[in-house]
């Protein structure tokens, strides 16, 4: 299970340091695309396998489907940790994301996202002041 909020720099070289905790989860590979929201989504490669799955079977006559797939596969990265933890940000899911110098690590049970620290602050704003309206409409989720 993979929880938990860190903040860390990005390097000059755009390598970002994952949590140790974070990292025993993805020793078996890992891959990082474009998320929802605006941040990065880097999964363990079996959970990638177990979307990328679901994602192949989506009717191509959907055009919402189409757009989903393109988004997460074409935007997709396998990524390394090397030997002090770290994964290296492609510019083109950098400037996705709009990362600079201060990135958001958070754990979200089966993915990671990767947030630029400013719009992470700004979406939790937002959030914390929809909780109402949020756990509302989660009633409809079955919960």
């Amino acid at each position: 299970m993979i929880i938990g909020q860190y903040s860390y720099n990005l390097d000059p070289k755009k390598r970002l340091t994952i949590p140790t905790k974070f990292r025993s989860v993805l020793s078996d590979g890992a891959v990082l695309t474009r998320g929802i929201d605006g941040c990065l989504f880097l999964y363990p490669l079996k959970q990638w396998e177990e979307l990328a799955e679901k994602m192949s079977k989506l009717p191509l006559s959907a055009v919402n489907a189409r757009n989903f797939s393109r988004v997460m596969l074409a935007g997709a990265m396998d990524v390394k940790i090397d030997s002090l933890g770290r994964i290296l940000i492609p510019d083109y899911l950098k400037e996705y994301a709009l990362l600079d110098k201060k990135v958001v690590v958070a754990g979200l049970y089966d993915r990671i996202e990767i947030w630029n620290e400013e719009k992470w602050k700004e979406y939790g704003e937002t959030t914390d002041a929809q909780v109402g309206n949020i756990t509302e409409g989660l009633k409809d989720l079955g919960f």
